[in-house]
């Protein structure tokens, strides 16, 4: 059974002339049942029940934010409005939606990846989700439930034990963890034909689009085991060259694990330290050494998400989304957190390459994150910006327009029009979504950098259904180019993406 598993994996990695796809490897672990197996289990109930307290409701794991089934293609989807002929390829988004119910502890990024695709051609719409076959999934699918450690386990001595669970079952072969332990949950990108599915700790996951728009995953991408470590969930896509921005932190240097105060304060092992400053890197494009990095200063902080930098004379230039103090337990799923917990703010920051020095400044109030720009312009200096309006974390009330080129007006209490916002478009009461993506009317940077469509999932928490909604970039207008009802409830995720009917058809192909 096993060896008829591996040989249908192999043969997902061909393409249409029957030639594998290069750098491709099936993942196929290995793990095993048996009374070591059952021994394990048994500690581990043991464990929570000693350890872990009473049981809590999971903020993560209710409401919309609960996981849903996989759903196969669904097509003739009915549409108020009209979808652009820009728009013929695939929107996808991917976001956590456990397969089983955790243990214990359930933090917002622990969910197994699921990727929800809208498949647009020639005015036609057909919706699909599903799972990004990880070596994790696989093996809880194996079992038929969780085995693997959480995030939202990670909290005082019941933390450590659970970590401690989890080295025991990697040692004693229970899991195989030779091809890592990442959910593919966190982002997608498009890079040299292959669609790829990504997790902060994890290589990436190669999705192969059917022509029905179906998703398929094919592998984990290890570029002929060039790729020794783990690929970066937030990585830039040179839109002149083609090549791939990312970095890879050693883990042993990640952060600074505090157990002790774990154990004591009954926390997660990461805190946010609000008396350090925010160290800087900037690394020249073609360095050859870690020596050519420049490092610079700036009020502590913590950054999620980038929108865009640039080089400007002596310069190079960030604009990103800062937040000054995060709360890093409310992310833990025990409360419901709010906008408060994480006050991001659209900032711009430069760099003198020449002075040393570094300065910021205030180009929104809070709470904006999930940045957008027209992708033709990344690295570049660009104009606008199309920020999530955050109602709380991984829900969009709204998406802001900003224009880097006029003046923000001081004293404002909220976002609203005026000064640098030039466009709101909000959702309404009871209605969230998630990050939204630009498309362009048309490919390059010929034309006006805003000449294009946002795109975006859509849940209306009264009334329980799903929607795509395709807003005027350049107008903001509040009523949509086009709204695709859905067949079935799309939870809140994470990062999104368009896929051209062009990069559609040269999957494989490159």
């Amino acid at each position: 059974m096993a060896e008829e598993v591996e040989e249908e994996e192999k043969k997902k990695l061909l393409g249409h002339d029957g030639r594998a796809w290069p750098g491709i490897v099936a993942v196929n672990p290995k793990p095993s049942k048996g009374f070591t197996s059952k021994a394990i289990d048994y500690a581990e109930k043991l464990i929570v029940k000693l350890t872990y307290g009473p049981s809590q409701p999971l903020h993560y794991l209710s409401g919309d934010f609960g996981p849903v089934p996989e759903t196969t293609p669904v097509s003739n989807l009915p549409i108020t409005g009209h979808l652009p002929d820009c728009l013929n390829g695939e929107f996808v988004r991917v976001g956590p939606n456990a397969k089983f119910a955790p243990i214990a502890g359930y933090h917002l990024f622990d969910g197994d990846g699921m990727i929800h695709g809208l498949r647009i051609k020639n005015g036609k719409a057909t919706y699909v989700s599903r799972f990004v076959k990880t070596s994790k999934l696989k093996q809880e699918e194996f079992f038929g439930s969780s085995k693997f450690a959480k995030i939202g386990d990670l909290k005082g001595l019941f933390g450590l034990l659970m970590v401690g669970v989890q080295i025991l079952r990697a040692k004693l072969k229970v899991l195989d963890v030779s091809y890592g332990t990442g959910t593919g949950n966190t982002a997608l990108v498009y890079h040299h034909g292959k669609l790829l599915s990504l997790h902060e700790f994890d290589k990436p996951y190669v999705i192969k689009v059917l022509e029905d728009g179906d998703l398929q995953t094919l592998g984990m991408m290890d570029y002929d085991k060039r790729l020794l470590h783990p690929f970066t969930a937030h990585p830039k896509v040179d839109p002149v060259t083609g090549n791939v921005r990312l970095m890879k932190q050693p883990e042993d240097q990640i952060h600074h694990r505090k157990n002790k105060a774990m154990v004591k304060g009954n926390k997660l092992p990461l805190v946010f330290d609000a008396t350090k400053k925010a160290r800087f890197g900037v690394l020249p494009r073609y360095a050859k050494t870690e020596l050519q990095i420049r490092w610079f200063e700036l009020p502590n902080c913590f950054i999620f998400h980038n929108a865009n930098a640039w080089e400007e004379e002596d310069e190079v230039v960030l604009v990103t989304c800062r937040v000054e103090n995060p709360d890093l337990e409310m992310l833990n799923g025990a409360v419901k957190e709010t906008a408060e917990s994480f006050r991001t703010e659209l900032h711009e920051m430069r760099f003198n390459m020449n002075t040393g020095l570094a300065s910021q400044r205030k180009l929104s109030e809070s709470t904006v994150d999930f940045p957008r720009i027209n992708e033709a312009y990344t690295g570049r200096k660009q104009r606008y910006v199309y920020g999530a309006l955050i109602e709380s974390m991984a829900k969009v009330a709204g998406i802001v327009k900003f224009d880097l080129q006029a003046e923000p007006v001081e004293g404002k209490e909220k976002i609203e029009l005026g000064g640098n916002v030039k466009g709101i478009f909000r959702l309404g009461a009871g209605r969230f979504g998630s990050e939204a993506v630009f498309v362009p009317r048309e490919p390059g940077i010929a034309i006006e950098e805003d000449d294009g469509y946002l795109i975006l999932f859509v849940h209306d928490e009264k009334t329980g259904k799903s929607s795509v909604n395709v807003i005027d970039a350049k107008t903001m207008s509040a009523d949509p180019v086009a709204v695709v009802d859905l067949p079935r409830r799309v939870p809140y995720g994470f990062h999104a993406l368009f896929v051209t009917e062009e990069q559609l058809r040269l999957q494989a192909h490159v």
